[in-house]
């Protein structure tokens, strides 16, 4: 395949080893192509003044701005041999105004261009000196006012002023000579869309909306150009994904049909409920993907107890009706042991088969996890290559090498967001033919970040709650303005003992001196008034017998703790020995003890939206109503408490993850989930661009049905190797 290799030249020979050291180091940039691709910020208009206002949501960070010197004054102090001189200029743009400090013999430059009425583009850190914002020592570039710079200023009369995303180390306007320096190849670009379909959608050709993103005449050259990528970014990746369905369409895999008055037949006429509406249709769909001879790829979304591992027994349960084996993979050992006991629980007799006793239409359910002792390790890999053990269930430890299946048919991956797809291959690898796959998440994903994250699997959903679950009321408690809030939450704790019931304490850190340094977030501007570390479980625990829980049996449960310590806390949690649990996050996903009906999140500014609703769900998985008290200590008009008032409004997961997506920068969302997206989405934000994020994914599906190996798409095919590329060398990295 050819490449072109005046796009592909390394910006060495264009710009020098300085600039290309400090844009590949800074930036990740390092051909002339990348540089194409680091598109502006925004843009600046001469006759537009940049808003001064909002730099105060940016202290510590580097900014670009466009003013005009209102005032500027050369002072001196005493300090060193000889004193010192010191330059204050005041700047303006209408919004507000900011001041620029240069030193020393720095001064004299600045002293002489910087005069007030004239006007430049300024860039350096924002920093706070006597409550004031300013800019120390900052880079500028005077936009014309002089005689001598006349010519130039009609020039730039009207233009649009590119601001690129820079670093300390080079400027935004640096970097725009260095696009300018590359922009004249931008005719040798490979245009990915097939003409058809850029005719069809009224799209610009690929050169010319590279010249509009970074020379833009008008607001409309940016549109044009903004529009055209976007379409690139999310038609390529989504033929990635249209090509990866198309790959796994192919392969052959074993039908699995459920046998009357099997197995499945069994467990369903001793279930004492009735499957909801969700989970009937939910099942069908799976049921009819099993018994097709080409592997699912179904991705099965769920509220927080909806019954998402119900609906995943039962598939498993008909794959070994079928003479397969099924396997489901946790992210974390205490996930893994309470999935296996409470499947083990669920089924009874029916998960003893071989065993006296056991029903004999049941099988073997075994448990597989990293911290195992050998004899037992031992014992379970023997049922899992006999085939005696029809399901098995364990963490990472079930894609090792010395793992062998008997007819593995379905894998069952829980909490898809902590498994990358590197993951899913190997465990989809461990079976004669591909098994059936089965991605189970609890956190509700918008629908474009489905198509985007998760393009290469088929999605369901279940939106309904089963019958008997209740209602969970959610409630900000205002620990600093109002300290009797957080009294009376303890005492709402010790009630719901009381009353035979069991709550759970969520704090962000462990607290035992390891976990400090790592979970110490840089201090955003609203926490920068209390710079305390987050509470952590062993100085609350501790806090809470002592205090406001005496006398109840207070236990604690975190990820550093030995894994038998751990399972002993959690049986004796779930069998209501312990009353209170305080813990990290550890359990978020799949811990289900109905019992408990009250949970504090202490510090819970600190946890993402989603992060919370997840949490939330622990409890009210029972009969009685579940609480929820969300204790933050930020102020009443901070974001974090818009954010915690937004978990409160609503029970709705899918609007509240719309709302984290919005808040996060989505990279971040989508970085976890699939190696490569996020650098490959530069133009493209999931939230806004559902319409040409769905769109692209039916133009792809036909492009990749009419065309699988792209063979009439040269163009195509180049840019989907440098995605892949991308995705490979992130793989690699992370590897």
């Amino acid at each position: 395949m050819e490449h072109v290799p005046a796009l592909d030249e390394d910006l060495k020979k264009t710009l020098g080893p300085a600039t290309a050291k400090v844009l590949a180091e800074q930036l990740g940039l390092h051909t002339a192509l990348d540089l194409l691709h680091h598109y502006p910020r925004r843009y600046a208009e001469r006759g537009e003044l940049t808003s001064l206002a909002d730099l105060a949501d940016q202290l510590d960070e580097h900014v670009t701005v466009v003013a005009q010197v209102a005032d500027a004054r050369l002072l001196t102090y005493q300090g060193g041999r000889g004193g010192g001189k010191r330059l204050e200029v005041t700047i303006t743009d209408g919004s507000g105004r900011l001041q620029l400090v240069f030193f020393g013999a720095g001064v004299h430059k600045p002293h002489k261009e910087l005069l007030p009425g004239s006007r430049a583009m300024f860039a350096g850190k924002v920093s706070r000196f006597n409550h004031k914002l300013q800019l120390a020592h900052p880079a500028y570039e005077p936009l014309g006012g002089d005689a001598s710079d006349r010519d130039a200023a009609t020039a730039f009369a009207n233009q649009l002023i590119p601001i690129y995303p820079a670093c300390a180390k080079l400027e935004s306007w640096k970097i725009a000579k260095c696009v300018d320096a590359v922009l004249p190849r931008a005719q040798d670009a490979v245009d990915p869309l097939p003409p058809a379909l850029r005719e069809g959608r009224g799209l610009v050709p690929l050169t010319e909306a590279l010249l509009k993103i970074h020379r833009p005449a008008t607001k409309a050259d940016i549109e044009d150009a903004r529009q055209r990528l976007k379409w690139d970014e999310a038609f390529v990746l989504q033929v990635a994904l249209a090509r990866r369905r198309h790959a796994d369409s192919q392969l052959p895999a074993v039908a699995r049909r459920a046998t009357p008055g099997g197995l499945l037949d069994s467990f369903d006429a001793k279930l004492p409920f009735t499957l909801t509406e969700g989970q009937q249709t939910v099942s069908k769909e799976i049921f009819d993907d099993l018994a097709t001879s080409h592997p699912m790829h179904r991705l099965l979304q769920g509220e927080v107890g909806s019954g998402k591992t119900m609906v995943a027994l039962r598939a498993m349960l008909a794959v070994v009706d079928s003479g397969g084996q099924a396997a489901m993979l946790a992210p974390t050992e205490v996930l893994a042991q309470q999935h296996h006991r409470s499947i083990t629980e669920m089924m009874g007799e029916l998960a003893e088969g071989g065993m006296l006793g056991g029903s004999d239409q049941g099988t073997k359910v075994v448990l597989l996890t990293g911290s195992m002792g050998t004899a037992a390790r031992r014992q379970a890999l023997l049922d899992l290559v006999t085939g005696e053990a029809g399901v098995v269930i364990g963490t990472h430890a079930l894609i090792e090498d010395k793992v062998q299946f008997h007819d593995l048919g379905l894998v069952v991956v829980d909490e898809q967001h902590r498994f990358g797809v590197e993951q899913r291959d190997a465990l989809r690898s461990k079976g004669k033919q591909p098994p059936h796959l089965l991605v189970m998440t609890a956190t509700p994903i918008p629908r474009t970040v489905a198509m985007t994250v998760f393009g290469d699997l088929e999605t369901s959903v279940l939106d309904q709650l089963p019958a008997g679950r209740s209602p969970i009321a959610t409630h900000v408690v205002p620990a600093k303005d109002k300290p009797h809030f957080l009294t009376r939450a303890w005492e709402r704790v010790r009630e719901e003992v009381e009353n035979g019931h069991q709550a759970y304490v969520v704090c962000p850190r462990i607290g035992d001196g390891e976990d400090d340094p790592k979970n110490k977030k840089k201090a955003s501007a609203e926490d920068e008034a209390e710079k305390r570390p987050p509470l952590a479980v062993l100085e609350i625990a501790e806090q809470l017998t002592r205090g406001p829980l005496a006398g109840l049996s207070v236990e604690v449960l975190h990820g550093r703790m030995d894994p038998a310590d751990k399972d002993d806390v959690m049986r004796r949690f779930a069998a209501g020995e312990v009353k209170v649990l305080v813990a990290t996050t550890v359990i978020e996903v799949g811990v289900n003890v109905p019992n408990s009906t009250v949970m504090v999140i202490m510090d819970a500014d600190r946890f993402g939206v989603s992060q919370l609703h997840q949490l939330r769900g622990r409890v009210g998985r029972g009969s009685a109503p579940g609480l929820c008290l969300l204790v933050s200590e930020m102020h009443e008009a901070s974001p974090a408490r818009a954010r915690l008032a937004a978990v409160a409004a609503t029970l709705d997961g899918f609007e509240l993850s719309r709302i984290d997506l919005e808040q996060r920068r989505e990279g971040d969302v989508l970085g976890q989930a699939q190696s490569g997206v996020r650098s490959s989405l530069r133009m493209l934000a999931v939230i806004e661009d559902e319409e040409v994020i769905a769109q692209a994914r039916e133009e792809a599906a036909r492009v990749v049905a009419a065309d699988p190996e792209l063979e009439h798409l040269p163009g195509l095919r180049t840019a989907l190797d440098a995605l892949l590329d991308a995705e490979r060398e992130q793989y690699l990295e992370k590897g």
